[in-house]
Parts: structure tokens; sequence; C-alpha cells
């Protein structure tokens, strides 16, 4: 393959790209960075000026129009699916057959298939199921980003090579921890969490807030999704005068600003997959809340103390926990190991495209 691919030069980049989500941006960057310099990108985003950012001399198509999207695969001569759980039909139905839909557009024109950094499922369809397991067949090289994934695709008896390392995103550079500043927030609506549920994340959050004299920021990772949770949960009646005077909500637009703050943090308590990831990368103490096993597994790796959303514990535990945790930085020493790991997903491009 690496003879062939070296004479081509474009290859087209799907994900869920320039939709103000961090954590998928993020998963961009790090692609952007693993492809080979002679390749010519091609990428589907919804915000073109996000992704123009971050890769100006890439073409962009619409993502959101499956036409111009198969339109774009004329014109290249490989498909990669970067990062994130494409492959899943929670979000919708109709999301997961415009990934298939892609896959089955480059196999019938011979076009390689690369699936990078990927999570597969949820699958709660049987229909789903069978047919994500029959176009996986038409991949060249898939590399996972999760354990849970790997297994299910050995169980397939896929025939193409495949690995498994954390999340892509472990591969950007740490940054030194300063500490001293505010206590991050990183969360997200969830149907987890219910009015209860909610006023015991944020009557833990009062109870550290009582001893300490600092600002509460509220990171939106997801312009959309999170900009509005720090109003909704004051319109609910769940936000007290004290925490209102020290809240700010800042809706985070590239990597570099995320790291900035979490570097400066007292607490980062992150909900986001690449939030937490972020947060380690900057030594920065983190207590995990996780909405999805992804953000389990990757605490557990990273040894970071979460609290799962399904299980919550009694708001005085919680605050024992965020105190126990605050200021005291991470094991770099651990993070180098995993960030070593994840490497291997750019390894697969440069070994795959030559």
């Amino acid at each position: 393959m690496n003879v062939q691919a070296k004479q081509r030069s474009g290859v087209l980049l799907c994900g869920y790209y320039g939709e103000h989500n961090l954590g998928d941006d993020a998963l961009l960057q790090v692609l952007l960075q693993g492809l080979p310099a002679h390749l010519q990108a091609t990428i589907t985003a919804n915000d073109l000026t996000v992704i123009q950012a971050l890769a100006p001399k890439a073409r962009i198509v619409n993502r959101r129009s499956l036409l111009e999207t198969l339109c774009a695969l004329r014109k290249v001569q490989a498909l990669v699916l970067g990062g994130g759980s494409l492959l899943q039909d929670s979000t919708s139905f109709k999301s997961l057959i415009y990934y298939i839909l892609l896959i089955a557009a480059a196999h019938v024109r011979g076009l390689p298939v690369v699936l990078w950094g990927q999570g597969l499922g949820p699958l709660r369809n049987r229909f789903s199921r069978w047919i994500v397991r029959r176009v996986l067949r038409w991949v060249q090289v898939i590399s996972w980003r999760d354990p849970e994934s790997f297994q299910v695709a050995q169980r397939w008896r896929l025939p193409m090579p495949m690995l498994m390392a954390p999340d892509p995103v472990w591969q950007l550079p740490c940054r030194e921890w300063k500490g001293g500043g505010a206590v991050v927030l990183c969360w997200r609506p969830t149907s987890m969490l219910d009015r209860s549920g909610w006023q015991q994340l944020i009557q833990a959050l009062e109870m550290i807030l009582k001893d300490i004299d600092v600002p509460v920021h509220w990171l939106a990772f997801h312009k959309h999704q999170d900009g509005e949770l720090f109003l909704d949960l004051e319109r609910q009646g769940l936000i007290s005068s004290n925490l209102r005077s020290r809240s700010k909500t800042f809706v985070v637009g590239s990597v570099a600003e995320a790291m900035e703050q979490f570097a400066m943090a007292k607490l980062v308590i992150p909900m986001r997959l690449h939030a937490l990831i972020l947060a380690q990368l900057t030594g920065s103490p983190t207590v995990a809340l996780s909405y999805d096993p992804k953000v389990s597994a990757a605490a557990a790796m990273a040894d970071v103390p979460s609290m799962n959303l399904q299980t919550l514990i009694d708001c005085r535990e919680l605050a024992g926990l965020y105190k126990r945790t605050m200021d005291v930085p991470v094991n770099l020493d651990k993070i180098e190991s995993i960030r070593a790991n994840a490497s291997q997903h750019n390894k697969i491009l440069r070994n795959f495209f030559g």
C-alpha cells in the first residue's frame, strides 16, 4: 500500500468536525498532525471558519450535505473516518447511515478506508449491528480507542489489521500545571441527572466553596449543548446567590484555550471525555463525573478519581472526594506512558500511507 499511497495526493477526513464541539476538533487537530505531509486533506465540517483555523491549506466540504460529501469522494484516493464514536445509533440512526453510506461509496469506487481512533457503538438496534458488521469488512485498517470496541471487533472476526490504543487526544503535548486558580467545571446536559441529581452535584460543589475563595468557571466544550447549562440550572432554582456571584461561563474555542484554563485550576471536575484528557495533560487535579463508560475507562487508566452519575453517592462524600483531590498534581510519568501508547494511532497513518 505504501508505494501506491505515495503517488496519491488526496484523502477525505470525515468526522463530527466544525460543530462547536471542542473534543471532536481536538481529534481532528491530532489527526492532521499524524497525516504524512504529501497528502492533501479534504475535511468534512459544518462551521468552516473553525476548521480553516486548524487546517488553512485543507479543502473543506459541508459535512451536513451527504451529496457534497459523496461528491468529494470522487476527488480523493482514500477515506479516513477520524476519531470519536461515529458508528453508533444512540445519536440517531440517520447519523449511522451517513457514515455507512460513505464507507460503501468508497468501497464501490475502490478507495481504501481507514478507521482512526474509533469507538464502536452503542448499537442498540439489531439491524444497526448487522449492517455495521457487514460494512466493516470493506475497511482496510482500524485503530480503536477503547478495549470494549476492540473486543467486539475481534469477536466479529474482522479480517483487516486492527490495534487498540488510548484516545488519540492523549498525544497532545503536556503543559505545566500552575494551580491556585478557579474550580473548573466541564459539565454537560444529560438524561442521567434529574433535578435531584443536579442538586447533589451542586450541593457538593457548594460545600467545598465554603472553605475556598476562588471563582467557578463553567467551560462549555460543546457550544450549543453546554453553553446554556448554567442558565438552565439557574432557571430551575438550583444556583445559590453565592455560586452565582462566583460563576462565569466560558465557551472554549481551542485546545490551547482549554488547557490554559486547566493549567491554572485548583480542581477540574469534567463530565466530557476530552476535558478529562486535556486536564490530565496539564497535570491538573481532577475528579471525573462519568455519564458514559468511555469516561470511566479513561479515568481508571489515568488513576483519576471518578463517580458514575448513575450511582451518585451522598453529596458530603462527593465533597470529601473533591477536597482530597484539590491541589494534588497528577502523576506525569503515568500520563507520559499513556501518551506513548496513544501514539500508535498516528503510526498506523504513517505505515499505511507511507
